[in-house]
């Protein structure tokens, strides 16, 4: 058996529950639960929770340190990668916009590489960005 934990649950079962039904993401409905399980008394031990959702232990003492240190804000937030990073400046991408907004087009790929170089001193184009806002 594993030790009994200690933790304070902030929101109410009736939160809980209705944050339960609306909740889209699988991660975010686990989290949920495993806090609506241990305010009801339904669960007294971190390797019950585990058992349960199929997570390791160390899963379940990860997502109940995150809800300790900043409550279920921390806990279903969802991080994102970071990615690369962008070849063109936001300054460049807008400009770029407005300027196929206009109607007057260019002529290849190539005229438009050539215009952020001379319009914005970007070197560098993202070939997926041209393609997205040319069709």
């Amino acid at each position: 058996m594993s030790r009994p934990f200690k933790i304070e649950i902030a929101e109410s079962e009736e939160e809980l529950k209705k944050r339960l039904q609306t909740a889209n993401l699988g991660n975010q409905k686990e989290k949920l639960i495993m806090l609506w399980w241990i305010k009801s008394g339904q669960v007294k031990e971190q390797k019950e929770i585990g058992n349960r959702l199929a997570k390791d232990t160390s899963t379940v003492t990860r997502w109940l340190q995150k809800y300790r240190t900043g409550g279920l804000h921390e806990l279903l937030e969802m991080k994102k990668a970071p990615g690369a990073k962008r070849k063109i400046h936001d300054a460049a991408i807008a400009a770029l916009s407005e300027e196929l907004k206009t109607g007057k087009g260019f002529s290849s790929y190539g005229a438009i590489v050539e215009w952020l170089k001379e319009e914005h001193g970007q070197d560098m184009v993202l070939l997926s960005f041209i393609r997205h806002n040319l069709r």
